[in-house]
């Protein structure tokens, strides 16, 4: 239970501790430890389990609930308090973080706003020096044009983030009118993404899951809508409380865009943890990434998260260099993918994943290193070497010196 952060509750209210435990259970940060329906018992309660947070909802004695915030940071400094309230009166906020609240939220709780809450307290457990929870990763895979194999790009690894035991994974199909995940994974969803954001204030987590088609990888997918007229459902305040949920219920969650640059796709990228902007050697994709990283540059933090990504190294003669890539864009390339066209299209035209249908060629050994340098399983030196070695095999096809 080290990846996960370990919760009690303390609220008189049956069906409001009832609601906070629905929205609680099936997050896999968080293990509920206990709960309690009377503040007396609760430090008792904390002393014997020894939770690294305890949620305290104020709303049925807030004099009575104070009181115990005090307690509980007196006796037991290590469990991170965090209180909840339908008030939100600056008064009675600034008495809970007087008391030793670590965090203050407002009924009726928002999932996003429980997630950056919780967040924050596990920052600040890491800044102690205890092990930060793995997970919750947002990946964005975006392209700097059209074709580039975005798609091609995060359906695999997805595939090869889910193989992993410890992670659960879910892929968002974001293309709304032209995507095509689902044909990567020979797959007929039930349910699409307007089923889902239609109904995402009434979905739990088990809800959530079946509303989501399992792949034989371990892959969970939320394809893109089936009418083009259902595109206009979806609304970028519907996304961000869809990949809410999503964070809480799975380790990884990988967004595969649009090629518009979009009000749903910028929410995407300004949630993400990473983005991957995929692009080809050769001029229209390099003076894109140049347009793209100036725009994102006037954005908050957005930059920062971006990762370069060449796809189709080696594809002919005329491709530009690496270096003279890396001088137009003023960035280093994060990872570099080499073409392998027949491969690529027969798992596409198969509905079967490159770690199924070749797991020995060069190009799904390569999406299984960038899958493990973005899971942080590889250090510095191994990254760079997986990134020489590909190089030089590269260097090898394509008959060049490298310069």
């Amino acid at each position: 239970m080290s990846n996960v952060l370990r919760l009690a509750i303390a609220d008189p209210n049956d069906s409001q501790r009832e609601a906070i435990k629905n929205m609680l259970l099936g997050m896999d940060m968080i293990w509920l430890e206990a709960e309690c329906s009377r503040y007396e018992f609760f430090a008792d309660v904390v002393a014997q389990t020894n939770p690294d947070i305890g949620l305290v909802a104020i709303d049925s004695d807030p004099q009575k609930a104070l009181e115990l915030v005090g307690r509980l940071g007196v006796s037991q400094p290590d469990c991170a308090v965090l209180v909840v309230s339908s008030s939100n009166d600056g008064n009675l906020i600034l008495q809970a973080l007087r008391a030793g609240a670590k965090e203050f939220l407002t009924q009726p709780l928002r999932i996003e706003d429980l997630l950056a809450a919780l967040g924050r307290i596990s920052e600040r457990r890491a800044g102690h020096g205890e092990k930060r929870p793995r997970g919750n990763q947002v990946i964005a895979v975006a392209g700097a044009i059209g074709g580039v194999g975005t798609t091609s790009l995060a359906v695999n690894l997805g595939c090869m983030l889910a193989k992993e035991p410890q992670n659960t994974v879910a892929l968002v199909d974001l293309d709304l009118c032209l995507g095509d995940a689902d044909v990567f994974l020979d797959t007929i969803p039930d349910y699409t993404l307007v089923d889902v954001a239609q109904n995402v204030t009434r979905l739990d987590f088990t809800l959530l899951k079946r509303s989501l088609t399992k792949h034989s990888s371990g892959l969970y997918l939320l394809p893109r809508p089936v009418q083009l007229e259902d595109v206009a459902l979806i609304t970028p305040d519907d996304l961000q409380r869809v990949i809410g949920l999503l964070k809480a219920t799975f380790t990884h969650l990988v967004l595969d865009l649009s090629k518009g640059y979009t009000p749903i796709d910028m929410i995407a990228l300004q949630m993400a943890n990473q983005i991957l902007l995929t692009t080809q050697l050769d001029l229209p994709c390099l003076r894109n990434v140049v347009r793209l990283m100036m725009s994102f540059g006037n954005m908050e933090d957005l930059a920062d998260k971006v990762k370069i990504i060449v796809n189709r190294v080696g594809l002919d003669s005329g491709q530009i260099t690496l270096k003279k890539a890396e001088e137009t864009i003023g960035r280093e390339i994060f990872w570099q993918i080499p073409n392998d066209y027949r491969t690529l299209i027969e798992a596409r035209n198969n509905g079967v994943p490159l770690l199924e249908s070749a797991p020995k060629a060069a190009v799904t050994q390569s999406l299984m290193g960038l899958a493990k340098a973005l899971d942080g399983e590889e250090d510095a030196a191994e990254q760079a070497e997986a990134k020489k070695g590909i190089g030089n095999l590269l260097k090898l096809w394509s008959g060049k010196n490298g310069k």
